[in-house]
């Protein structure tokens, strides 16, 4: 009895848990009217899944004699992600310190730079990737500026995060002693950072490698171009060899990637 008087006594809302119960016919209505606007038709799903299971069986004869042909494209596939992560990543690396509150106490300055790299992560990158075919033609051109600007964008952002979060104790101490600007970011940031900055570039690399197939396929360069050519041709067989080693690409790179950053940690 002590014990039952100690516990918290509950209202009506709390005990029979209609919070949750709430929220999941909210949720489930917001989902049925979403699928509705957007003309959504399950039955075609389920009719058409035939279809799919037809499209598997044609697959599952891959024709290896392919590798030969894109083992190039998937090499060419990983140059434009390495190219265009490390092209974005060093240009995003001093406009991350112009938008770290802790580096930048100007708000004009900090708010005008935060707010070009807000307007660059609003463009998506199959867009980027359809303007940029437009404008250099079909070729990794397109691919590695398309990269660029995504791994410039997300970088950006997850660099000047990370900086806000470190020991603001060096940089009082070099303040303390007349220490420059960039004496103080060499000696007294860099240092704290630069592991989870070489984290968040191996992650971007690893999200970039995968993009790019599907940058690819619009054009713009690596074996995209011959995932689209193949489908194009009803060739599933190329198609299904296509598949297997880009995923087994990004599979060795999210190996690695996930090794390093381990290590670095």
């Amino acid at each position: 009895m002590d014990v039952m008087k100690r516990l918290p006594r509950q209202s009506w809302w709390q005990k029979y848990h209609l919070k949750t119960i709430s929220l999941v016919i909210i949720t489930g209505l917001l989902i049925i009217l979403s699928a509705q606007v957007a003309g959504v038709d399950l039955a075609m799903f389920w009719g058409n899944l035939d279809q799919f299971t037809n499209l598997l069986v044609r697959m599952a004869h891959p024709d290896w004699a392919y590798i030969t042909i894109i083992g190039q494209p998937i090499l060419e596939t990983i140059q434009m992600a390495i190219i265009g992560t490390t092209i974005g990543t060093c240009f995003a690396i001093p406009l991350a310190f112009l938008a770290a509150s802790n580096i930048v106490q100007n708000s004009w300055i900090r708010g005008l730079v935060r707010f070009g790299l807000d307007l660059v992560r609003t463009l998506p990158d199959l867009l980027l990737a359809a303007i940029f075919v437009a404008v250099f033609g079909i070729g990794a051109t397109a691919g590695v500026v398309t990269l660029a600007i995504f791994s410039f964008g997300m970088v950006s952002k997850l660099f000047y995060e990370v900086i806000e979060t470190i020991d603001e104790g060096p940089i009082e101490a070099m303040k303390s002693v007349g220490a420059r600007k960039l004496q103080i970011i060499h000696f007294a940031v860099v240092p704290q950072v630069l592991n989870q900055f070489i984290s968040y570039f191996l992650y971007t690399l690893e999200i970039n490698v995968r993009a790019s197939t599907v940058l690819g396929y619009l054009g713009a360069g690596g074996i995209g171009v011959y995932l689209q050519r193949s489908l194009n041709e009803f060739n599933y067989s190329q198609t299904a060899v296509i598949i297997i080693m880009t995923l087994v690409v990004v599979f060795i790179i999210n190996i690695i990637s996930n090794y390093l950053r381990e290590r670095l940690m």
